[in-house]
């Protein structure tokens, strides 16, 4: 079903996406863009990435590319994809398809010339469009429509779409929290119900992916208590329990500092968990060293405005003005307490900390002939405690002196 035309878009008219159409469209192959160009276009979002679908084989897509001198990746090409590089944009270039058989993780794929088949293999409705280089919108499935009412509805049924790849079931959620205004689906919530336990068996890095996409939704709030109402984040975060932490941490974010979003932090804001805890969550969504570390730290002791200006510059140092500033934010968040002045001034204490190094280091202690051993690290670390307690005002020469007293004392 043809959707109208729109607007050529500034994407669209680049050289290299005219550049890369072209291609297929000389070489006899018919060629759109599809999915979240699309989708994101007609919503007026940013445009991330460009997908573009043809009905031409992937071994036929590579020899055209590589003939008009492109590089090409085939990134997956069992499953109808390669990458075409032109001018250091990459375009994911993927064959027509059609389920010939699913098990809820993958699909096994023939290649076809039928627009409508490939696109009533997608997840969402919103996620069926394509559009030509004319700009000429094919939106067989009324996505335009969902799109712009705020719907998000399965292509098809919900049940069945879930059953050929249990991810649609997050990915549903994921959209109906970037684009969802409308009163949720009701077919799709209770499909999702049903088919909640599935959600058990996906990957985790597949997981982890769709957590993070949703968390960066403005608000994900009330998206992630419907999933806990469908009993769908018990299957995978049982621990997302602490919904006002973020709902109050999306103010700090949004309306009070303003900053960046940042998925981690939402994540470590909405987890009811202790240190252990944190370090098996990361475990169970295989998240990087630098996220599993957020989530340990995001659970130490809290810092609060009633602490003193020493005490602030000792966590300071310690901890780094990024940690500091964190830690901050969560706190704020956890407290409950909104009034604003106390917890801004401890961001601008953060913002505006100058790092400080202790002037010393082990080889001032071997050099006084201590032996190598723990003993080096302990008198180190007193002489150390003891600078910071003078509010880092000591140079070199205090903290030698210093030392020298520490190693008397101790014979």
């Amino acid at each position: 079903m043809t959707g109208g035309r729109i607007t050529l878009q500034p994407w669209m008219r680049t050289p290299e996406a005219r550049a890369v159409m072209k291609t297929l469209l000389d070489g006899g192959a018919t060629a759109r863009f599809v999915g979240g160009c699309v989708r994101d276009t007609l919503f007026g979002r940013p445009i991330k990435d460009i997908d573009i679908a043809t009905d031409a084989e992937p071994k036929r897509v590579m020899a055209l590319m590589r003939d008009a001198g492109f590089k090409v990746v085939p990134t997956g090409v069992e499953h109808g994809t390669v990458t075409a590089v032109i001018g250091g944009t990459s375009f994911e270039i993927t064959t027509l398809r059609h389920d010939v058989e699913t098990d809820g993780r993958h699909a096994t794929v023939a290649f076809t010339d039928n627009w409508e088949a490939d696109a009533a293999r997608r997840d969402l409705t919103i996620n069926a469009l394509s559009l030509e280089i004319d700009g000429t919108l094919h939106d067989p499935f009324g996505g335009q429509a969902d799109l712009m009412a705020g719907r998000v509805r399965f292509v098809g049924d919900p049940v069945q779409r879930i059953s050929e790849d249990v991810l649609r079931l997050l990915r549903f959620f994921r959209f109906l929290a970037h684009f969802g205004t409308a009163p949720p689906d009701a077919d799709a919530l209770a499909a999702c119900r049903a088919m909640a336990p599935a959600v058990a068996r996906l990957s985790a890095e597949r997981v982890r992916v769709e957590v993070m996409k949703l968390l960066q939704a403005p608000n994900p709030v009330p998206t992630l208590e419907l999933m806990r109402d469908a009993t769908v984040l018990e299957y995978f975060l049982p621990e997302a329990r602490n919904f006002d932490v973020l709902a109050r941490l999306i103010r700090i974010e949004t309306e009070i500092l303003p900053i960046p979003i940042d998925p981690v932090r939402r994540l470590a804001a909405l987890l009811q968990a202790d240190t252990g805890k944190m370090s098996e969550i990361a475990q169970r969504l295989k998240l990087s060293n630098a996220e599993r570390a957020y989530l340990v730290m995001s659970v130490r002791d809290a810092v609060s405005p009633a602490l003193d200006p020493m005490s602030c510059r000792r966590l300071l140092y310690r901890a780094g003005a990024a940690e500091f500033r964190e830690q901050t934010l969560l706190s704020w968040a956890r407290s409950g307490d909104m009034a604003d002045d106390g917890w801004l001034a401890l961001v601008k204490v953060a913002d505006g900390w100058s790092p400080v190094t202790f002037p010393l280091s082990g080889t001032d202690v071997l050099e006084r002939g201590l032996p190598r051993g723990p003993a080096v690290g302990d008198v180190l670390t007193a002489v150390e405690d003891w600078w910071i307690d003078g509010d880092f005002r000591a140079d070199r020469p205090a903290c030698l002196a210093r030392l020298d007293v520490e190693l008397a004392a101790r014979g």
